[in-house]
């Protein structure tokens, strides 16, 4: 149950596109003042040493994050997203990458709020130490303060904490979902997380990262999302590669997101086509993206 640990993936080309969807998502949100919540289901350990033993061990990064620190012919929401994890590493050299909880915490303003869950003992607790270790580097410079206020880390089930906490109290939120899909399970209760979700807070923007694998419940999970109650959703993925020969490697991952902001789609379409260009590695590298409104499930026809 605790065997995934995402350093092993850490800036591989699935966490460029679930990443830089993040940061636009939350960069819309910002256009208003009033005070928004985004929470973490799976937050992991929040910061990654990319030449530490997991994140070397497959070098992951040279999939993602690698291929476009030199770039400089980024499209905007690419330079958007690349700046952020260069602030990380000010002296040039890719060595840190930011998880999900640092590209919110990056963006958010001082009166927005960051709930994280982690529910891997050993990674909710360096997600505490790292968040406990940048509130007190910036006190030090005489920066920040306050944040212990903004971002709360609970190291539980974020799938059942979600409850707990929508509405939030502006009724303004993002919600990200990102299990490891380890168990089957996970595609389940994503799905029966953002039914209660949508139910206690419809207006809310839900964000869910998934892999695209030859398997039921993956090729199943888009379909399954797009009959949710809400109002319309966006569902983009990104393929650096057809399959190999002995089927190992995540080759293809999606982001779908109900309540998506109306900019995203355009966003996206201009993005995409570069992220194929500079991440593809043979042929059958592309993208898909679809956007729609909730479609019933087929209705049942009795035997008479």
């Amino acid at each position: 149950m605790f065997s995934y640990r995402h350093a092993f993936h850490a800036g591989n080309h699935a966490d460029v596109l679930k990443h830089t969807v993040l940061i636009q998502m939350l960069r819309y949100l910002n256009q208003k003042e009033t005070p928004y919540m985004v929470v973490d289901t799976h937050a992991g350990a929040g910061v990654y040493a990319l030449d530490g033993d997991y994140a070397s061990k497959n070098a992951e990064y040279e999939t993602g994050i690698s291929r476009l620190w030199e770039r400089k012919d980024l499209p905007e929401a690419l330079a958007d997203y690349v700046g952020l994890i260069k602030s990380m590493n000010p002296n040039g050299r890719l060595r840190y990458y930011p998880g999900s909880p640092y590209c919110a915490e990056k963006v958010l303003r001082e009166q927005d709020r960051l709930r994280l869950f982690e529910m891997h003992p050993t990674e909710g607790r360096i997600l505490e130490d790292n968040f406990r270790k940048l509130e007190a580097h910036e006190a030090a410079q005489g920066r920040g303060g306050g944040r212990g206020k903004r971002v709360l880390v609970q190291k539980s089930d974020g799938f059942l904490g979600l409850k707990a906490l929508l509405p939030p109290p502006s009724r303004r939120g993002l919600v990200l979902i990102d299990p490891p899909y380890e168990d089957k399970n996970d595609y389940r209760r994503v799905r029966d997380a953002l039914t209660d979700a949508l139910a206690r807070f419809a207006t809310g923007t839900y964000a869910v990262w998934y892999p695209v694998l030859n398997r039921n419940e993956s090729r199943q999970l888009p379909d399954k999302l797009k009959q949710l109650p809400c109002k319309d959703w966006l569902d983009v993925t990104l393929s650096i590669s057809g399959p190999v020969p002995d089927g190992f490697g995540l080759r293809s991952s999606g982001m779908f997101i109900l309540n998506p902001p109306w900019t995203l789609e355009k966003t996206l379409r201009g993005l995409m086509p570069y992220l194929v260009e500079v991440l593809g590695t043979d042929a059958a590298a592309g993208f898909t993206l679809e956007s729609g409104v909730p479609v019933a499930p087929p209705s049942k026809v009795r035997d008479r």
